[in-house]
């Protein structure tokens, strides 16, 4: 390479199935990952998508140590963004339900794709981890 050469080659690849060439706000990746990125969030989609279910047999059914509060502030944006539909009924105490929405529903083929791919690359993720840790464990 010559002195004055600067510049980073990189091998030609296809065009991206996806770019954010746009401006960030116009991309519709963020809005994708600012409501599916946070823990819990795909979580309350998953378990919505076999039907109806009340606030705690929701939490009963989300493995992991969720809070109610925490719930409740996952349940609340998926409900602002449309994915959520609550229904309260007047009784005392009030009983509270939760389903997807169409579009909600529309979500969990995608869910199932990412599902089906990290269980199909799983050995594959499992190796470069190995593989990373060897090199680092080595410099």
């Amino acid at each position: 390479m010559s002195a004055g050469h600067t510049a980073v080659t990189t091998p030609a690849v296809a065009d991206p199935v996806i770019s954010c060439e746009t401006s960030q706000d116009e991309c519709g990746v963020r809005d994708v990952l600012d409501r599916l990125g946070d823990k819990w969030s795909v979580y309350v989609v998953v378990e919505l998508a076999s039907g109806v279910l009340r606030f705690k047999e929701l939490q009963r059914r989300i493995r992991g140590d969720i809070s109610q509060r925490m719930l409740t502030v996952t349940v609340r944006r998926l409900e602002r963004d449309g994915l959520v539909k609550r229904t309260v009924y007047p009784t005392v105490p009030p009983q509270v339900e939760y389903e997807l929405t169409e579009l909600g529903h529309s979500l969990t083929h995608l869910v199932k794709a990412l599902a089906d791919w990290s269980i199909g690359h799983r050995p594959d993720i499992a190796a470069a981890r190995a593989s990373y840790d060897a090199a680092q464990r080595d410099s």
